[in-house]
């Protein structure tokens, strides 16, 4: 393993408890500990654990960090609530797509408000740096606290009840209970203070924890104790993936590339553009003819399934109309599936198309994203 990789605070617990360790985006991470299909099977039915100690996680406040982050960020954000959540995207002053991010606000102890932004690890130095070049003088306080921290994500039909068994204060555990998705709370879980919210990477249930990064092994070792008569199971990276395709989230490099039309794929309830000015607006502005090509999802009638890269075909056309973003083996439907840009002529659900892979050419479907989705109680 490559030295200049960086570790989380829960690496040595990775490795004790068998994790295969692998580079990702900078940091030695479990890829999986059993299989990626019993992990991934475990969050679909139960619940699992992953450190997600790798994103970035940054914290803006002062006078001036609302109407700041207000132009920074392709989502509105000045009349959010504390405890509220969105998803959003970060573009620099050349219209690139530096990242997707969860942005919150809280307030303070002394009631002043506090944003916080959650950057994936392999975009972190760099969304830093832009950030730090577009600082005021005065008026926001900006820290990296990524170091300083673990964060951990319990997910899956079970994981609200798990972690719920952890909280004694009866008022901590009825806002545990209480809380609706994309919402965040402070809870004493476990004995250790997180700040708590119900969102995740998985399409299942169930919420992440941001502590100090010195209580991350008693946390950890706490939720799976109490999880696993259920049969929770620590998760790799592995099981993430593929239950992240499932739900047809975007991955930044995939899905998502600084070029993206965010519109094209998908993510246009992110592009909060009229009457805002944030870095590079212009080219986000949709045009009235919409895009010419669309994120679909694909179902590989084969058992071989597609990857990223593959070209996109259409009956009776010898140049592609698209190329394969995500692809992999559904341990859910049992089939290979896919996410892939195609021309927005051949995107209609039920359009039949094929898929060059390697080399053979196989057939396939488009189907409606996302591929998988939870029963909502």
């Amino acid at each position: 393993m490559t030295e200049s990789l960086l570790k989380t605070p829960l690496h040595d617990w990775h490795v004790r408890r068998g994790g295969r360790m692998v580079g990702f985006g900078g940091w030695e991470m479990p890829v999986q500990y059993s299989s990626i299909i019993a992990e991934h099977t475990a969050v679909r039915t139960v619940a699992g654990l992953f450190d997600v100690s790798h994103m970035g996680r940054l914290r803006f406040a002062g006078p001036g960090a609302v109407e700041f982050v207000e132009r920074l960020l392709t989502r509105r954000t000045c009349d959010m609530q504390p405890g509220v959540i969105r998803y959003t995207l970060v573009t620099d002053a050349a219209s690139r797509i530096l990242d997707d991010a969860l942005v919150s606000r809280e307030n303070d102890a002394a009631g002043s408000p506090v944003v916080g932004l959650v950057v994936n690890a392999s975009n972190r130095c760099r969304v830093v740096a832009w950030i730090e070049s577009q600082l005021p003088d005065s008026g926001v306080a900006f820290e990296d606290r990524t170091f300083e921290t673990a964060m951990i994500a319990v997910q899956g039909p079970l994981a609200l009840g798990i972690v719920g068994r952890l909280v004694a204060d009866a008022a901590g555990a009825a806002r545990l209970a209480a809380l609706r998705g994309y919402r965040g709370t402070e809870a004493v879980v476990a004995g250790v203070p997180a700040a708590v919210t119900r969102t995740g990477y998985t399409g299942e249930d169930g919420v992440e924890l941001v502590v100090p990064a010195a209580e991350a092994e008693r946390l950890a070792d706490a939720i799976c104790e109490a999880g696993k008569a259920d049969g929770l199971l620590p998760c790799g990276l592995g099981g993430r993936d593929t239950l992240r395709l499932e739900a047809a989230m975007p991955l930044y490099g995939h899905e998502l590339r600084e070029d993206t039309d965010p519109f094209a794929a998908g993510l246009g309830f992110a592009m909060n553009v009229e009457g805002r000015s944030f870095p590079g607006v212009e080219r986000f502005r949709q045009p009235a003819a919409g895009p010419s090509v669309v994120r679909v999802g694909l179902v590989i009638e084969s058992k071989r399934p597609a990857r990223e890269g593959h070209d996109v075909l259409a009956p009776g056309m010898e140049s592609p109309v698209g190329t394969v973003t995500s692809g992999s083996f559904s341990p859910t439907l049992g089939v290979p599936i896919a996410m892939a840009n195609v021309a927005a002529a051949h995107a209609a659900v039920g359009t039949p198309l094929a898929v060059r892979i390697r080399d053979a050419i196989e057939p396939a479907r488009v189907v409606r994203l996302p591929f998988y989705s939870r029963k909502k109680t």
